[in-house]
C-alpha cells in the first residue's frame, strides 16, 4: 500500500476535479457571467479552463478584466453559482468507497480547495462526503489566501506533521500549493488538468493515479 510505504497519516484532497466533477455548474455559471458583464462567450474547450483556479485569476487572465472588475464578476459568479448551479456535479466512481476504507484504517481526511469555503462545505455535505472529513477549508470571498495558505490551515486542525501528509488533486495549481505547503503530492488524472502522457515528469508530484483506489493498493 503506498499510503503505508510512505507512512502517510493524513490525506487532503483537492475538490473540483478531484472529488467531484463540478464543470457543469462552474461552466454554466461561466457563461452566465460573462453575459451579465457583456463579454463575449469563450469556446466550449476554453470555458473549461475556468474550472479549478479561483474566478478572479480566469476572468483577469482570459476576460482581460482589471482586479476590480474581476472582482465584481467573482460576486456575480458565486451569487449564480450558490443560487442556481452549486449542485450540478456528480462524484467520480470510487471516490466514497476510497474515503470508507482510508477512515477504517483510521488515515485523517481533509479537502483544501479553492471553492470558496462555505460553498465547499454545502456541497461536500450534499454529496455526502463531508461526514468522512476531519477537517474542510476553501477560498475567501477576495481570493487572498492561496492554496499553500488554505492547505496550512487544515494541517494546523489535523495535527499531523507534514512529512505524514499527501495532498491529492488534478492540477498543477494543487501541485504547487503542496509543495509551497511542504507535503506531499498526488496526481489524478481524471480531473481537468493531469491527463497528458507528459504527467510524470510534471511539477512535484510524488505518486500518479488513474483510479481512487489506486491510492491505497
Amino acid at each position: 500500500m503506498w499510503l503505508n510505504d510512505n507512512n502517510i497519516k493524513a490525506v487532503l484532497f483537492d475538490l473540483d476535479g478531484t472529488l467531484l466533477d463540478t464543470s457543469a455548474g462552474i461552466c454554466h455559471s461561466v457563461r452566465y457571467t460573462m453575459d451579465r458583464l457583456n463579454i463575449p462567450q469563450p469556446s466550449d474547450e476554453k470555458i473549461k479552463e475556468f474550472v479549478g483556479p479561483p474566478i478572479q485569476e480566469s476572468l483577469i487572465k482570459y476576460a482581460g478584466l482589471s482586479i476590480e472588475d474581476a472582482q465584481n464578476g467573482a460576486n456575480i459568479f458565486r451569487d449564480y453559482y450558490k443560487n442556481e448551479a452549486l449542485y450540478e456535479a456528480s462524484l467520480y466512481e470510487g471516490i466514497i468507497p476510497l474515503l470508507v476504507q482510508l477512515h477504517k484504517k483510521d488515515i485523517k481526511i481533509g479537502v483544501a480547495t479553492y471553492k470558496r469555503e462555505d460553498y465547499a462545505i454545502d456541497i461536500l455535505k450534499h454529496f455526502e462526503i463531508a461526514k468522512y472529513c476531519d477537517v474542510m477549508h476553501g477560498a475567501d470571498n477576495e481570493n487572498k489566501l492561496t492554496k499553500a495558505d488554505i492547505i496550512d490551515l487544515c494541517i494546523d486542525e489535523l495535527g499531523v506533521q507534514k512529512k505524514n501528509i499527501i495532498l491529492v488533486g488534478d492540477t498543477e495549481h494543487d501541485a504547487r500549493g503542496a509543495a509551497h505547503a511542504g507535503i506531499k503530492f498526488c496526481a489524478v488524472t481524471w480531473g481537468f488538468g493531469y491527463n497528458q502522457p507528459h504527467i510524470s515528469s510534471a511539477f512535484n508530484i510524488d505518486v500518479i493515479i488513474k483510479n481512487p483506489i489506486e491510492l491505497i493498493l
